[in-house]
């Protein structure tokens, strides 16, 4: 285990070329085979240049092993949030000290609450490819990765089965005022 559970960690996604992407702060929960686990409790604060928000749902995330080229997140629901997963393409997350960093490589795999699965912004992909010129060999990384996950949470395996109830349940021992 990397830190004792409770310790804050900050996650930092840029996009392609250094601009800033989304950024927020996370509990270390634990670390088990498939990675290391983060949780959001209720009131964590979410941020990108011209837009944030302060989440009113739970949410954990999984820092992959193994150089896994995503980084999944699974949601508790709510009336406002709409997807039960929702994993981000991008470099495989590196750690730096007590923060993740990686570079979101816009395409996304989406399970809403309702069981439909899909890749999201292939547009976005396909433009951003052209416009800062992504390498090849980031192209075919994100699309391997894409694929490989799409297929993995249609199927329902670990972990987007219900392995993230564990880290929920210890998400539940750190939440603020306990």
């Amino acid at each position: 285990m990397r830190f004792e559970a409770g310790h804050p960690v900050r996650v930092e996604f840029t996009k392609w070329g250094g601009r800033p992407h989304w950024s927020f702060t996370g509990l270390y929960l634990g670390e088990d085979e498939h990675g290391e686990w983060l949780g959001h409790p209720i009131g964590t604060e979410f941020a990108r240049p011209g837009r944030g928000w302060v989440a009113d749902w739970e949410s954990v995330t999984l820092v992959p092993h193994h150089d896994a080229a995503h980084f999944p997140a699974f949601n508790r629901p709510n009336d406002r949030v709409s997807s039960q997963i929702y994993v981000d393409m991008c470099t495989p997350p590196q750690w730096q000290d007590t923060t993740v960093t990686c570079i979101d490589l816009d395409l996304d795999v989406v399970k809403k609450f309702d069981g439909a699965v899909y890749v999201d912004d292939e547009d976005e992909f396909e433009q951003h490819q052209l416009e800062y010129s992504y390498p090849p060999e980031i192209i075919s990384m994100t699309e391997e990765s894409a694929e490989r996950v799409y297929l993995a949470v249609k199927e329902g395996q670990a972990p987007y089965d219900a392995t993230p109830e564990r880290w929920f349940e210890a998400l539940s021992l750190h939440r603020p005022g306990r």
